[in-house]
């Protein structure tokens, strides 16, 4: 047999008959998606029309917003995406007074990514910087100084050359606000995020459509994975599956979940070859699933054959916590109310003694004193990952509790900060919200747990947006 007729080998699992390729036979959704069509430019017009509102009250005369490209066609934040449907990097010059047009500058990285899918809205001129380095495109010259030269000069033509400039980004922006203002010397330059951020907090009836779109996805992507997991299945052909049924859909991305198994349920990550066996504990934690730029976040846990005792314990409080903080879901509860109730049984069967958040344990937490924690070194068996060539010589997580000291948090668009749904958050709850509920529970080498749904605050309660799927652990006999 020559190379090339040789079956197609991943990690030492071969394909054999092209298994792979029918694990999905025979599947059907219990359900049928949604499909939502993109935002109307009415709805651009508006959020427009509100940014330039605040911009004024803040005297602002001009606000510049900046996304930068981060690998992989990805941006930095999805502030150009929610003003004007720009998915690139780009810098948007947005004059206060609405008779100026807007105008982009983008294509300044290396990502091939063309439109009709992110033509933008409102804009009138496109300018393209260009790529600059001397190594990978023969033309000396800094990407970032381009940019910064060609914004400022276009602030000066446009009259801006002494004005109060309202800015909009993340960390990736410093080096093109520097430029600006070295450039713009006369230019006071203030932080305006917190306009577009505040505007996250409560979800139009389309944007509320497009989560619930996006929760549909992940949902019917979880039913795929239930369909192809046993015994013998590897971790990648369960992500495969989850992959292939969200995206075929118009899922947006194919990385922005995790997929754990081993034997305590306590495993977080990306696929690495893990055969499924008889006692595992595979935790499916969709972080993300997008659709038209808009995500949801749901969690489910999958039990393979028996498991301990205290495994089932683990899984129960933690479905208990997510149901106890969904009843209390309508406009008016106080967060921090919805995220003590989740935490209720873990108190009542010892896990905790309060939901503070400040005193809670987690699993990232920093040690006692506030410096580093020590990540436990000691040999955990892994066959398949011994397989391989490797060996597992740390205990993760370092300390037990759940991820984080809260019950879940905002979901919107990508890498917008998020509000809390936790003891130390006292705001109260309006319709429109879309928020995730999820426990956790982690004790290293003994059990885990990671169960959570999407919800949407409606009039006179809550919309569970991830209902296709239970939120009760997934059970496959062996």
């Amino acid at each position: 047999m020559t190379a090339h007729s040789r079956p197609f080998v991943a990690h030492g699992f071969p394909d054999a008959g092209g298994r792979r390729e029918a694990l999905l036979t025979g599947f059907e959704p219990t359900f049928a998606f949604e499909p939502v069509d993109p935002l109307p430019e009415s709805e651009f017009a508006d959020r427009l029309r509100r940014i330039r509102r605040e911009a004024t009250v803040a005297g602002h005369d001009v606000v510049v917003v900046h996304a930068d490209g981060i690998g992989w066609y990805h941006v930095s934040n999805s502030y150009l995406r929610y003003i004007c449907d720009w998915v690139r990097e780009g810098v948007l010059i947005v004059p206060t007074d609405d008779d100026q047009p807007l105008t982009l500058f983008s294509f300044f990285s290396s990502s091939v990514i063309l439109p009709p899918a992110g033509e933008p809205l409102l804009v009138d001129d496109i300018w393209q910087v260009g790529t600059w380095g001397r190594e990978t495109y023969n033309r000396p010259g800094s990407a970032v100084d381009k940019v910064a030269e060609a914004v400022a000069q276009a602030l000066a033509r446009q009259g801006f050359s002494v004005a109060q400039i309202g800015l909009m980004g993340d960390a990736t922006s410093s080096g093109y606000w520097a430029g600006l203002k070295a450039r713009l010397p006369k230019c006071v330059f203030q932080n305006a995020h917190a306009i577009i951020d505040r505007m996250q907090r409560v979800r139009s009836p389309r944007e509320q459509a497009l989560v619930r779109a996006a929760a549909q996805l992940a949902d019917i992507g979880i039913q795929a994975a239930y369909h192809v997991i046993k015994p013998g299945v590897t971790d990648y052909e369960i992500y495969a599956a989850f992959t292939y049924a969200q995206m075929s859909r118009g899922g947006e991305t194919g990385d922005g979940y995790q997929i754990g198994i081993n034997r305590y349920g306590t495993h977080c990550g990306k696929p690495y070859g893990h055969v499924v066996r008889d006692g595992d504990v595979i935790n499916l934690y969709i972080s993300n699933v997008t659709y038209r730029g808009y995500n949801a976040q749901i969690a489910r846990m999958i039990a393979v054959g028996a498991i301990t005792d205290k495994q089932e314990e683990v899984l129960e409080m933690c479905v208990e916590g997510v149901r106890r903080a969904a009843a209390l879901v309508k406009p008016g509860t106080l967060v921090s109310d919805v995220a003590n109730a989740s935490f209720e049984p873990y108190i009542e069967r010892g896990y905790l003694s309060s939901a503070d958040s400040r005193t809670m344990p987690y699993n990232w937490q920093a040690g006692e004193d506030g410096g580093p924690r020590l990540v436990p070194r000691r040999y955990v068996a892994d066959e398949d990952w011994e397989r391989q060539g490797r060996k597992l010589m740390h205990v993760y997580p370092a300390t037990h509790g759940p991820h984080n000291p809260n019950v879940g948090h905002s979901v919107s668009m990508p890498k917008f900060s998020h509000y809390n749904i936790a003891s130390n958050n006292h705001d109260m709850l309006e319709e429109g919200m879309t928020f995730v509920l999820h426990s956790q529970w982690l004790e290293p080498e003994v059990a885990g747990c990671n169960v959570g749904d999407c919800y949407l605050v409606t009039q006179t309660g809550a919309e569970n947006l991830s209902c296709h799927t239970p939120l009760e652990p997934h059970r496959v006999r062996v």
